[in-house]
């Protein structure tokens, strides 16, 4: 099997177990979980060195989520990465569980920040990355956040300290699905021209398909490599939803409700998707 199937069928899992959470509780941030789940795919699958019976090892790259309610999607990441047991996902969102509806590092293995209040991951990230380097330890850190978070100051702020610092075992993604609690983020507050803001910035910029996998794997690698001493960014443009049609279309989906039988219908469909697509491949 090639490396590309392998990696679309770490995708193709990662949205069955997001889904599979969803219906735990009938709703949950399941539009941004089918969104980011090829940039999950490659990241755990491709980009990352970690130890999956050893979430705490101290040669792992850090994975900091800082958009916290992602965290549905985060979840089926460590299960198909093997830090977390598949059983797991039938207690999401419960009480007692270690899989809160928004990622929590003191409940979840494989967690490494609280996230949920945006703006804080990418300020963290840049302490985490600087106390790597005094420890002459090579682990990349990355910070995973959302467009809305170009919103929040001490975003910009931990941008301009990180190239000031020359983080390059620092990399950025954005999750670019202009989608927010209250709109479009690009109305509720404009963010473009991005590419040129976080070049300004003093950054390594690339802007890709976040639904593209081979476009991901090539950004992630390119930011890996790059031999300047910059912080790196991967800005990534991803359709909310993605892989279930009738969630790609809502108009309104930063929360999704799913009735009962809608459930079953979008396993179905990317089941559909995933044999037509790879003829021979394993579920």
């Amino acid at each position: 099997m090639s490396a590309h199937t392998l990696l679309a069928q770490r995708a193709y899992r990662i949205r069955r177990y997001a889904l599979r959470m969803g219906e735990v509780q009938g709703q949950g941030y399941i539009g941004q979980a089918l969104g980011m789940a090829d940039i999950m795919a490659v990241a755990y699958g491709h980009a990352m060195t970690y130890r999956p019976e050893d979430p705490a090892w101290e040669g792992r790259d850090r994975f900091l989520l800082s958009h916290g309610h992602y965290a549905i999607g985060h979840y089926a990441a460590l299960i198909e990465a093997g830090i977390l047991a598949e059983e797991e996902l039938e207690s999401y969102g419960c009480d007692d569980s270690r899989l809160p509806m928004s990622g929590m590092a003191t409940y979840t293995p494989g967690m490494e920040m609280s996230g949920g209040s945006l703006g804080q991951g990418l300020t963290i990230a840049v302490g985490m990355a600087l106390g790597l380097r005094l420890q002459k330890n090579p682990a990349f850190v990355y910070n995973s956040m959302s467009d809305g978070e170009l919103d929040e100051g001490a975003t910009w702020e931990a941008a301009m300290s990180a190239a000031h610092h020359g983080l390059a075992n620092l990399i950025c993604t954005v999750d670019i699905n202009n989608q927010q609690a209250d709109g479009p983020s690009g109305q509720i507050m404009r963010f473009e021209p991005v590419v040129d803001k976080w070049a300004a910035f003093g950054w390594h910029v690339q802007r890709v398909d976040g639904n593209d996998l081979p476009a991901v794997v090539a950004a992630f690698d390119a930011a890996r490599q790059h031999t300047g001493a910059q912080p790196r960014v991967i800005l990534c443009d991803t359709l909310m939803g993605k892989g279930v049609p009738f969630l790609e279309a809502r108009e309104k989906n930063h929360f999704i409700r799913v009735d009962p039988p809608e459930w079953q219908q979008a396993l179905a469909i990317l089941d559909e998707q995933f044999a037509a697509t790879y003829p021979g491949a394993s579920a």
